[in-house]
């Protein structure tokens, strides 16, 4: 067996070859792009991409996969050079510079799920203090007071660091595309609110939202306690007021509790000290602010071995950090997926905008929902 200083050696001199090699095959991709400027050509070929592919993973023997995953991946980066030659994505770009800056904060109506004292409420309340304020029953309530204009800002929690997405909100967030205009991470306290007469041994059955449950599954398990889902925290804490059963109480905030008369038995029930939500500002026109720092983006895939990877290929070659990636099923489509993707950047970036807009060209159902200060 040769020593290992040896091997290393013949290593860097085959790396030598490929690193000139691969400047060689960019240079030709680089031409390809000039020529299908000229001639108005398409950038992405799927079939001559699938072709070489399957060559190249043929003639790789023992290694065929290997190097089929790094010829697509030498792939997405030709594909993303030759994009920026035929300017790719002037759809986008346009859509981008004509965005106005922040959102106004006064003069508007926003939308929120629930009753006074829930979350959402709080999230409206600090995000827009002067907004006049509009209740809603549910999620696809608030999309559609956005949609018909009576409010213009609609907020919606998407995220919580114990109990995870709300898989409800990112459901219509991908039917509506709406734009995300803001965001806000916003700790979570719940409490227990009882009526006035009520005592902690008294308490056999508690109420609340099914995440706020979740966020509390511990605290509750512990006790005995009964958990019945209500439509939001703040409902609960209402209904409890209103019913006046001495061994019922609501899992809400300190807010709710005041508000609907109810004294709290104990606070800091969450299970997780640093508990935090995350709510999100709808609108249907986009806003992007000087400062903003998180971009938004909704899609669909090619029904293709390894699209995923790919894609994910192009963030991490300019360094891109992703923060979030959901996936949803495509309704009336059998096993196909529509994705939700967050990653910090900014659209005044070149790099960025460039590879926004050579998804827009190659990706099926393409959105930009937004980029925000969160």
């Amino acid at each position: 067996m040769r020593d290992l200083s040896e091997i290393r050696k013949d290593i860097d001199a085959i790396d030598s070859e490929l690193i000139e090699l691969f400047r060689r095959r960019m240079d030709c991709a680089k031409e390809v792009g000039c020529y299908k400027k000229e001639r108005g050509i398409p950038v992405l070929n799927r079939q001559r991409e699938n072709e070489i592919l399957d060559n190249v993973q043929e003639r790789g023997g023992e290694y065929g996969a290997a190097a089929r995953l790094l010829f697509a991946n030498i792939m997405e980066l030709s594909r993303a050079l030759q994009h920026n030659i035929v300017c790719s994505g002037q759809a986008l770009r346009r859509e981008i510079t004509q965005a106005d800056e922040a959102p106004p904060t006064e003069g508007v109506t926003v939308a929120y799920q629930g009753i006074k004292g829930a979350n959402s409420y709080e999230a409206a309340h600090k995000l827009f203090p002067s907004a006049a304020l509009c209740s809603r029953k549910t999620f696809e309530d608030v999309f559609d007071t956005v949609d018909s204009g009576e409010a213009t800002f609609g907020i919606l929690p998407v995220e919580n660091s114990t109990a995870g997405s709300v898989s409800a909100v990112y459901d219509l967030i991908l039917k509506h595309r709406f734009y995300i205009v803001g965001a806000l991470d916003m700790p979570i306290e719940h409490c227990l609110g009882a009526l006035k007469q009520s005592t902690l041994e008294d308490i056999e059955i508690v109420w609340s939202h099914p995440q706020a449950l979740s966020q509390c599954g511990n605290y509750i398990a512990s006790r005995g306690y009964t958990p019945v889902p209500k439509a939001n925290t703040a409902v609960a804490a209402r209904d409890a007021a209103l019913e006046k059963r001495l061994n019922v109480a609501a899992i809400c905030s300190p807010e709710a509790a005041k508000e609907y008369g109810l004294q709290l038995l104990e606070r800091d029930l969450q299970d997780d000290p640093y508990n935090t939500t995350r709510f999100i500002v709808i609108s249907k026109r986009l806003y992007i602010a000087p400062d903003a720092n998180k971009i938004s983006l909704c899609f669909s895939l090619p029904h293709v071995e390894g699209s995923l990877y790919n894609l994910l290929c192009r963030f991490n070659s300019l360094g891109l950090n992703l923060t979030k990636i959901e996936s949803r099923p495509a309704k009336g489509r059998d096993f196909e997926y529509l994705f939700y993707l967050d990653f910090t950047g900014s659209v005044r970036s070149d790099n960025v905008i460039d590879l926004l807009s050579q998804l827009s060209e190659e990706l099926p159902e393409f959105s930009f929902l937004g980029n925000y200060k969160e």
